[in-house]
């Protein structure tokens, strides 16, 4: 399942990653997957912000503010019969995820 293209807070850095491949783990949408003895993000919008990655990543390669994603703007989609967006800066944020 994807989610909205470009909106996912999940931030990666590979230099702190140690590959022990817990991300791929604990990922529902396997968003993760291990390239070359290092967690690699395969498909970034894929991601739910469920936070498990963050959570159980001890090496601190992985933040991601985790909470209910879009999940709000793809509800009021669905209600208005709207392009859903996420973003909070225009005039809508009452309908802000």
């Amino acid at each position: 399942m994807r989610y909205l293209s470009g909106v996912t807070t999940l931030e990666f850095y590979p230099d702190d990653c140690t590959g022990c491949g817990r991300c791929t783990e604990v990922c529902p949408h396997r968003v993760f997957a291990l390239r070359e003895k290092k967690a690699r993000i395969m498909d970034q919008d894929r991601c739910m912000e469920c936070g498990a990655c963050e959570n159980n990543c001890s090496f601190g390669a992985v933040k991601v503010t985790s909470g209910v994603g879009c999940a709000a703007a793809l509800i009021n989609s669905l209600i208005t019969g709207e392009e859903p967006s996420c973003d909070c800066s225009g005039s809508k944020t009452s309908e802000c995820c």
